[in-house]
């Protein structure tokens, strides 16, 4: 087994996102095992590169017509292929930074914005009603709430407890259930397994989600089914967090 490409899978985060897991992760790290050693090709230059992928396909969804959304749904999965980059580089050089971390979030969050927004609009174009657009910002707003109330408890209970810990640290590596060394059923049986994580509806969905309702041009049921989604799992995400918050305070208070 080659050294470098195993080194380079156990840099894959343990708990990946649906798409990404089985997708745009191990087409990261194809794409990894050929730039890992430039030295001059740095996580934080890939983060850029993703972001500008990102950006670019925004620009051809907007442009509308069946070959600019087909366009636009291979750079949106180019795009997140970089994004998975950025970090495994970081992991197999062991240079992992907080900035660069933050760097990484901060334009996965804009990504969304940005893509979303451009489908509303598309979408908006099409039908000519401005429901397509209710539901990007509707989806927007609550994807949103999911990340805000995450950080807002980390806040609390950094300020209320002295040794609180954050539940932001760097992603750990995969566990050894998959991969290049493993046999077709072990890696048959993490692939089911991962299955799962469609419901959870994160970026990693948002990829499939984006770029199936771009080749297919159906941009407003899926505005409908990422509204939705977003809708349930902001609420739940704010309302678990904010009911976990006060049993940790409230056990910490006593003690």
């Amino acid at each position: 087994m080659n050294l470098k490409l195993s080194n380079l899978w156990a840099t894959k985060t343990k708990d990946d996102e649906w798409w990404s897991s089985f997708v745009t992760s191990p087409l990261a790290i194809v794409l990894n095992y050929f730039v890992v050693d430039i030295k001059w090709f740095t996580p934080n230059k890939i983060t850029l590169i993703s972001f500008i992928t990102a950006v670019i396909a925004a620009v051809f969804i907007v442009l509308g017509g069946v070959q600019n959304f087909i366009i636009a749904a291979i750079l949106i999965h180019l795009s997140h292929v970089f994004d998975c980059m950025d970090g495994q580089m970081a992991r197999y050089r062991k240079t992992s930074s907080i900035s660069g971390c933050y760097y990484d979030k901060l334009t996965d969050q804009m990504q969304v914005f940005i893509w979303f927004g451009a489908i509303a609009y598309a979408a908006s174009q099409q039908s000519g009603s401005v429901i397509p657009v209710f539901l990007a910002l509707v989806g927007i707003a609550f994807y949103s709430l999911r990340g805000y109330s995450k950080y807002v408890t980390i806040y609390l209970e950094a300020s209320q407890v002295n040794d609180s810990t954050q539940d932001d640290t760097p992603e750990e590596v995969i566990a050894e259930t998959a991969g290049i060394e493993f046999g077709l059923m072990a890696n048959l049986r993490w692939f089911l397994k991962e299955q799962k994580k469609i419901f959870s509806f994160d970026e990693g969905v948002f990829i499939f989600m984006l770029s199936l309702a771009l080749i297919l041009n159906m941009l407003t049921p899926m505005l409908w089914i990422f509204a939705l989604s977003q809708v349930f799992y902001g609420l739940l995400r704010a309302w678990q967090r904010g009911v976990n918050l006060d049993q940790k305070l409230t056990v910490n208070i006593g003690k």
